[in-house]
């Protein structure tokens, strides 16, 4: 039987995939990254893979790219503990190479079981590798960025991963852009947007 509540069922869940073994990078890995967040949560962030800090932690997003990721996200009122971080990959490539496709194939259906079980409203994607694997295309960057992509019954939304605005810091005036584009929409579908209106109408007065 299936536990019934959100935090018991993503929680067993995280057991069976600690326990993975469906590729070889089980065989380099120091830890498993399942994810993190509100069980609930109506944004899940899925980046590519976990670097060598992460994979030391066992926790996604928590070097110099993860300091960023927490900003940008707090830049459009969100925090951490409100949405759900994860990647397409649970364990890091060596080298921090891109993950192979036999590797990607083995991980995916941790990510759907996982997201099955939240319920998103919204996804961000970050960067090319997350967004062709859930996009299912072979688009560069630049053409899925700034619309709203619908899959799986959820919109979607691609920026660049924060590693890529670390190298590249005149990149982030674009994933300004995106983001925010995400807040908006992730306000009317939620239906969030008024209530936000409102404290800011209160918290003025």
């Amino acid at each position: 039987m299936s536990p019934a509540h959100p935090n018991e069922a993503l929680e067993q869940l995280r057991r069976e995939c600690l326990e993975c073994r469906r590729c070889g990078l089980a065989e380099t890995r120091n830890s498993v990254v399942f994810g993190e967040g509100d069980p609930k949560a109506k944004l899940v962030v899925i980046g590519e893979g976990p670097g060598a800090d992460e994979d030391q932690s066992g926790r996604p997003f928590v070097g110099r790219s993860g300091q960023l990721l927490t900003k940008i996200l707090a830049s459009i009122g969100f925090r951490r503990e409100e949405v759900f971080i994860c990647n397409i990959v649970k364990c890091r490539p060596p080298s921090n190479r891109n993950p192979m496709r036999d590797e990607i194939e083995a991980c995916l259906p941790w990510l759907e079981r996982q997201l099955g079980l939240i319920g998103p409203k919204a996804v961000l994607l970050l960067g090319k590798v997350a967004a062709n694997t859930i996009l299912r295309n072979t688009l560069p960057l630049g053409a899925m960025r700034g619309k709203a992509w619908r899959w799986e019954g959820r919109d979607c939304f691609v920026t660049y991963h924060p590693a890529a605005l670390l190298r590249n810091p005149n990149w982030k005036r674009g994933c300004w852009e995106d983001v925010q584009q995400l807040r908006r929409h992730y306000d009317t579908i939620t239906g969030t947007e008024a209530n936000r209106e409102n404290e800011k109408e209160q918290s003025a007065s």
